[in-house]
């Protein structure tokens, strides 16, 4: 029966009974059928006289094989028709092999095929469908993977908008926090002001870490937002192609789409939160230490050397040549030219200031409560006294037992000594530059009553030892 279709008649015509592919240099046998010249020969291959035709069965001699080479030229005329024929309907998938329309998709090879590779044997024993039908299929997967795409890129998109509010809102709150610290610091003394540039320094880092998190999340989340913007305008574009362009390489197609999960941004974690609002906590503790803690060290009068003349406000001491006539109570430094300051101290962190100017001998530092008070003393840790100070012999010394010298470039003018009750720990720094002097490590200072411990030798009766109200730097301010 003639097929309906002339054209799928002479693409039958032009087709080779053995391998069901266009002849290629059509011979014809004597019975007048017709073959490639490979086919015929790979089925005669063996048989030296006669052999038979492959179609008919009846017997034909091998030399009489003729090129029919109006067929060859039909056959181009019927791969022309076809080509026209396939781009007049629409369609622009083409076998680059048969030209022919490329109908059917091939499910292991993942690739569109036309009817007569269907019946070649390279897809004969393959699972095959309309390719029609495949193209629903992989669009409706592909369509999947867009939703959740989509989905994807607006968390994303979330993500960038709650960060950078959340940066706007930090950055809020540390300006807050600069100005009230600027206000309240301008109030206060020499320490204060280096308290300030402290923490106006660490908020400036905050500030910079928070833009940096904020910057770099910005610059990630635009970059895999583009990305995906790509990927999904990609997908959408190659959903609208015909199905013979949509379903070439549609196996690298999936895998892009099926990728990981997008790298989640750094997001502004509770603890740098904590960070930012912690400024405020620590310029209120800063208030209150500094309210609840402040000391005034004064002078003993009852336990200065007669030698030793106080100030009206017993903050500073001078030596003198003339004897006082003071009684000779149990307190009173009767032979070394020693004072107390009133205060004493069994816990904490405390420090303060004295100016030792000019004079040719002193030295500053603690004492226990029971120190000797009476004869000669040994100024020295295991007599109970901590200190450092210009002594005989014209060095700057750590009264330590040996006697150590201090190896400074110059000898300091103002001297603070931080006592640390609870590690037993004495330090001395110079007040100038912050320099650190000398430390009596942790425990060298036992538990007990511990007072503020001076010595002034003879020399400049007009240079006193004073004291001066100031704080220790840092975070562990005890007192003035």
């Amino acid at each position: 029966m003639a097929a309906e279709n002339p054209l799928e008649s002479l693409q039958e015509e032009a087709t080779c009974p053995v391998c069901l592919e266009y002849f290629t240099e059509p011979v014809t046998l004597e019975c007048g059928h017709n073959f490639c010249r490979v086919c015929i020969a790979q089925c005669w291959e063996g048989s030296d006289t006669a052999a038979s035709c492959p179609q008919c069965r009846e017997t034909v001699q091998q030399r009489n094989l003729r090129p029919n080479r109006q067929l060859a030229n039909i056959l181009e005329l019927v791969k022309r028709l076809s080509l026209q024929a396939t781009r007049g309907a629409g369609g622009d998938g083409v076998c680059e092999r048969h030209q022919e329309a490329l109908k059917l998709f091939c499910e292991e090879d993942q690739t569109p095929i036309c009817v007569v590779c269907d019946r070649s044997r390279a897809h004969r024993a393959h699972r095959v469908v309309p390719i029609e039908e495949a193209a629903q299929e992989y669009k409706e997967r592909i369509q999947a993977h867009l939703k959740t795409l989509r989905e994807e890129r607006e968390k994303l998109l979330g993500l960038k908008a709650t960060g950078e509010g959340n940066c706007r809102e930090y950055l809020k709150q540390t300006q807050t926090e600069r100005q009230k610290i600027v206000s309240e610091f301008q109030q206060l003394q020499q320490f204060l002001e280096k308290q300030e540039r402290l923490l106006l320094a660490q908020l400036e880092k905050l500030d910079e870490e928070i833009v940096r998190i904020q910057n770099e999340n910005v610059s990630k989340l635009s970059k895999q937002i583009s990305h995906l913007s790509e990927l999904i305008s990609e997908m959408e574009g190659k959903c609208q192609k015909p199905a013979s362009e949509f379903l070439q390489d549609v196996r690298t197609t999936l895998s892009r789409c099926e990728k990981g999960k997008f790298q989640q941004p750094e997001e502004i974690s509770p603890e740098l939160e904590e960070r930012v609002s912690g400024f405020s906590q620590k310029r209120i503790v800063l208030l209150e230490t500094l309210g609840k803690f402040k000391v005034n060290v004064t002078l003993d009068s009852d336990t200065a050397h007669r030698q030793l003349f106080l100030s009206e406000d017993r903050k500073s001491v001078r030596w003198e040549y003339t004897r006082q006539r003071l009684p000779n109570n149990p307190e009173r430094f009767d032979t070394e030219l020693c004072v107390l300051g009133c205060e004493g101290f069994t816990s904490g962190r405390h420090c303060w200031e004295v100016e030792v100017g000019a004079g040719q001998y002193w030295a500053v530092g603690v004492a226990r409560e029971s120190v000797r008070r009476k004869g000669g003393i040994s100024r020295s840790p295991d007599r109970g006294i901590w200190a450092v100070g210009w002594c005989w012999g014209g060095q700057f010394q750590s009264l330590t037992s040996p006697v150590t010298p201090l190896p400074l470039r110059r000898v300091p003018s103002r001297i603070r000594v931080c006592l640390d009750c609870d590690r037993g720990q004495v330090t001395f720094i110079d007040a100038g530059d912050e320099a650190p002097i000398f430390t009596f490590p942790p425990g060298s200072v036992p538990g007990g009553r511990i007072r503020p411990w001076f010595w002034v030798g003879p020399g400049h009766p007009a240079q006193p030892v004073s004291l001066r109200h100031t704080a220790e730097r840092g975070t562990g301010i005890q007192s003035l």
